[in-house]
């Protein structure tokens, strides 16, 4: 009777996790699904970029197409000697193939080629507007200064920028008549 009972019992387990896995539509699934991914861009027989992501995965049927990085990305720029000019890390990545837009979140920390870090828990960007973005604090650690603040909007080099709402003191390049920061921050307090 006890082992009627078991088999029961298992066949009734069984039944529940087959019925659990539904294989999802095409459209739902990756076309590409890496793992531990390096790879490298050039351009005109020059490498410029590498990218490494532990996970890498493609969707080519949805609407709209993207790709996801849902283990994070690193991104590292090269110039003609294959120097670093500048990297961009976070925990996850989001990128919209058609609008050609990217979305960084957590722990992003970016580093242009003036050295200066940017560190946020979201950075996005345009390609299409040539364009980076957040609404978000930000903390940019330059060589003699800290800006902080909350919204950051920038070409897409990261080396003009504007703080919307800033925070804390900033160096003031006395030399200017416009008593604008020095080497092209831009700084606004929202007034509303």
């Amino acid at each position: 009777m006890l082992a009627l009972v078991m088999i029961i019992c298992s066949c009734n387990k069984q039944q529940e996790v087959q019925q659990s896995v539904v294989p999802l539509a095409r459209d739902q699934m990756p076309a590409l699904l890496t793992d531990s991914v390096t790879t490298l861009i050039s351009d005109s027989g020059i490498t410029r970029y590498r990218i490494e992501a532990p996970q890498w995965c493609v969707y080519d049927r949805t609407q709209p197409k993207y790709q996801e990085f849902p283990a994070g990305i690193y991104l590292e720029q090269f110039d003609e000697n294959l120097s670093v000019l500048a990297s961009l890390k976070s925990d996850y990545a989001h990128y919209d193939e058609d609008a050609q837009r990217w979305k960084l979140t957590g722990n992003v920390h970016a580093l242009n080629h003036k050295g200066e870090q940017f560190d946020t828990q979201e950075l996005n960007w345009d390609q299409h507007a040539h364009r980076v973005y957040s609404d978000q604090y930000i903390r940019i650690t330059r060589e003699k200064s800290i800006i902080e603040g909350v919204g950051f909007d920038s070409n897409e080099e990261m080396t003009k920028y504007t703080i919307l709402h800033p925070t804390g003191v900033f160096p003031i390049d006395e030399n200017e008549e416009t008593a604008q920061p020095a080497n092209g921050i831009e700084l606004q307090e929202n007034k509303e």
